[in-house]
C-alpha cells in the first residue's frame, strides 16, 4: 500500500516517467512543446530531461533494472 514512500520504488516511478515523457515527445513533438507552462509544463521538462541525460537515464534505468533482479 506504500509502496511509493519506498525510496527505491520512488526512484523507479521517477525514471519511467522520463522515459516515458521521452517517448512520447519523440512521437508527438507538437503536442508536449505547445504545453511548457502550466502543470503540463511537467511532461515537457521531463522529456527534456530524458533527451539531454539520455546516457545517463539510460544507465539509471539498467541499475534499477539489476537491482530489482536481484532483490
Amino acid at each position: 500500500m506504500f509502496g511509493i514512500l519506498k525510496f527505491q520504488t520512488f526512484l523507479l516511478v521517477v525514471l519511467l516517467f522520463i522515459c516515458s515523457c521521452t517517448y512520447l515527445h519523440g512521437v508527438f513533438p507538437a503536442w508536449l512543446d505547445r504545453n511548457k507552462n502550466g502543470p503540463l509544463g511537467t511532461f515537457w521538462r521531463a522529456a527534456r530531461i530524458g533527451e539531454r541525460l539520455s546516457p545517463y537515464v539510460s544507465l539509471c534505468c539498467i541499475a534499477m533494472a539489476v537491482s530489482l533482479l536481484i532483490s
